[in-house]
C-alpha cells in the first residue's frame, strides 16, 4: 500500500504540445500505452462506498488496483491503494483483496462499466530542493457507445514540499493555460456512464471528529474548490443557468469557509481574497439576470431586451473564465489550502479542541446571528434583509460543512429539520432579495416603465413574501438545535 501526493492539471492537445516543445521538459520522454478497464456492480456500489476497481494491461502485462477514496478533492490528491498481479481481465476477488464491507453477495455481480486507454508520456524534473514525476497522458474513456477525450498531467512529488508542484504547475501555465483538475479517470468513466449532467450541486462534506479543525478546513475548502471547477467546466463547454447557479454557491461556500474558519487558518491574503469577491461579482450579473427572465413572460419586448442582455453577460462569463485571473486563483486556493504545517497541526488556542467543539461554537455563533439579523423583517430595508439572507445562507453552510460530525439518532433527526425549515427561510429571503435587484437591474436596462417590468416589482409581492419569512423566521428558531 502506498500514498500518492499528486497535482492534477486539465488541459487541451494543443496546450499540451506546446508545453512539450517548449523545453520545460526533459527531451527523453518516458512511453507506455496502457488501458484500464474499471468494474463495479449495476448499482455501482463499489462507487458509492468511495473505491474504485480496474485492471491495468502495460507492456504485456495485467495489474488489478484498488483505490480508496482520499482525503482531499481539489487538485490534491492524498490516497491509498492496493495492487496485484493478474492473468486476465476477471477481478480477483478474495479475502486479501479490500472490499466494502457489506458488499457481501453482490460481489458475484462486479462487470465492467468503462474503459479507459491512452498513451502516457512521463518525465522526471527537479524543481528547486523537490524531484517531480511529470506523468503526460492522452486517450479517451469510453462507456458502452459513449467516448470523451482524455488530456491531463499528473504532477506527482517524490521527494520535497508540495509547494514545489504549485510552482512548476505555473511554469507549465506560462507556456500554455492549465487548469486545476479535479477529476481521477474513474469519476471521468462512472459520469460518461451515468446522464450528462446540466450542473454538479454540493457534495457530503464527510469529516472526522478526530480531526483537528484546520483539517477540517481543507476538506470543506477542497469541497468547495471541486463544485466550482465541475460547474466552471459544464460552463465553459455552453452551460447554462444551473451550472452558474451552482458555481456561484460553490463561491459563496468557500468565503463562508474562510470566515467560519479564521480563528484557525487566519486569512487567505488580501489578493486571494480580492480575486473571489471580484469573481463572485463578475458572475453575477448573468446569475441575475437568469432569475429575471424566468420570471417574465415567454414573449414580448421585456423578454426580448432581458434576453438580449442575458447573451451578452454570458459572453462575459466566458472571458472571465478563461482570463489567466481566473486560473491562476484555482492554483492559489489549492495551494494555500494545501501549504505544509496547518492542515494537521494542534497545539495552539482554537485548533486545540475536536472538529466537533470547534463546530459548536461555529454553529453557535452563526445561528445568534442569523437570528439577531432576521428579527422584524418588516420592518427592515432591503439591505438590512439582503445582511440577514446573507447571514441564513451562512449559517446553512456552516451547517452542511459539519453536519458528518453530529451522527446520533436525535442529532440526525434534529439536523433534517433544522435544514428542511432553514431552506423554508432561504426561499423567502431569497425571493424579497430577487425582488429588490428585479427593481435595479429593470433600471439599468431602461425598461422599469414596461407594464409587465412593474408587474414583476409589484409591492404586493414584496408584502406577502414578508409575512411568509417573518413565519419561517420563527419557525425556525423555535426548532431545538441539532448541535446541543
Amino acid at each position: 500500500m502506498a500514498d500518492e501526493i499528486e497535482l492534477k492539471l486539465d488541459l487541451s492537445p494543443s496546450a499540451a504540445a506546446a508545453i512539450e516543445a517548449s523545453g520545460l521538459l526533459p527531451d527523453e520522454a518516458g512511453r507506455v500505452r496502457q488501458s484500464s478497464i474499471y468494474f463495479d456492480t449495476p448499482d455501482q456500489a463499489l462507487a458509492r462506498a468511495g473505491v474504485s476497481l480496474r485492471i491495468r494491461k502495460s507492456d504485456g502485462k495485467r495489474v488489478q488496483t484498488i483505490k480508496a477514496a482520499g482525503a482531499s478533492a481539489a487538485g490534491l490528491f492524498a490516497r491509498s491503494e492496493w495492487e496485484r498481479a493478474v492473468r486476465n481481465d476477471t477481478p480477483v476477488l478474495d479475502a486479501k483483496t479490500p472490499l466494502p464491507p457489506g458488499l457481501g453477495e453482490c460481489a458475484h455481480a462486479i462487470a465492467p462499466i468503462f474503459e479507459v486507454g491512452i498513451d502516457r508520456h512521463s518525465w522526471i524534473v527537479a524543481e528547486g530542493d523537490a524531484t517531480i514525476e511529470v506523468v503526460l497522458d492522452r486517450g479517451k474513456v469510453v462507456a458502452g457507445d459513449r467516448q470523451s477525450p482524455i488530456c491531463e498531467i499528473e504532477l506527482e512529488l517524490k521527494s520535497g514540499a508540495p509547494a514545489a508542484l504549485f510552482a512548476f504547475a505555473r511554469k507549465l501555465d506560462a507556456v500554455a493555460p492549465v487548469r486545476l483538475g479535479v477529476l481521477t479517470k474513474a469519476e471521468r468513466g462512472y459520469r460518461l456512464a451515468g446522464p450528462a449532467p446540466a450542473m454538479v450541486k454540493v457534495e457530503p462534506v464527510l469529516l472526522d471528529d478526530g480531526a483537528t479543525p484546520a483539517r477540517a478546513f481543507a476538506i470543506v475548502a477542497q469541497s468547495c474548490i471541486r463544485q466550482f471547477r465541475l460547474n466552471e467546466t459544464l460552463l465553459l463547454a455552453g452551460g447554462g443557468a444551473a451550472a452558474l447557479h451552482q458555481a456561484r454557491v460553490a463561491l459563496r461556500r468557500l468565503r463562508t469557509a474562510f470566515s467560519i474558519f479564521r480563528p484557525v487558518v487566519g486569512e487567505p491574503g488580501a489578493a486571494l481574497g480580492a480575486d473571489l469577491r471580484w469573481l463572485a461579482s463578475e458572475l453575477g450579473e448573468a446569475r441575475n439576470l437568469d432569475v429575471l427572465l424566468a420570471r417574465t413572460r415567454p414573449t414580448g419586448s421585456l423578454h426580448d431586451s432581458i434576453a438580449a442582455a442575458r447573451a451578452s453577460a454570458y459572453r462575459r462569463v466566458g472571458e472571465v473564465l478563461e482570463m489567466p485571473r481566473t486560473r491562476h486563483m484555482m492554483l492559489d486556493l489549492a495551494e494555500w489550502i494545501a501549504r505544509a504545517g496547518w492542515p494537521d497541526r494542534r497545539g495552539s488556542g482554537d485548533d486545540d479542541v475536536s472538529a466537533r467543539a470547534f463546530a459548536i461554537t461555529a454553529l453557535d455563533r452563526c445561528s445568534r446571528r442569523a437570528k439577531k439579523r432576521g428579527r422584524d423583517l418588516a420592518d427592515l430595508d432591503d439591505a438590512d434583509r439582503h445582511a440577514a439572507r446573507k447571514a441564513a445562507k451562512k449559517l446553512r453552510y456552516a451547517a452542511e460543512f459539519f453536519g458528518s460530525l453530529f451522527v446520533r439518532k436525535r442529532e440526525r433527526r434534529r439536523y433534517a429539520r433544522f435544514i428542511a425549515s432553514l431552506q423554508v427561510l432561504q426561499d423567502q429571503l431569497g425571493a424579497l432579495n430577487d425582488l429588490a435587484t428585479a427593481a435595479l437591474v429593470l433600471e439599468r436596462l431602461s425598461v422599469a416603465d414596461d407594464p409587465e417590468a412593474r408587474r414583476l416589482t409589484a409591492e404586493a409581492q414584496k408584502h406577502k413574501l414578508l409575512r411568509a419569512a417573518e413565519a419561517a423566521h420563527g419557525q425556525l428558531f423555535d426548532l431545538k438545535r441539532f448541535w446541543r
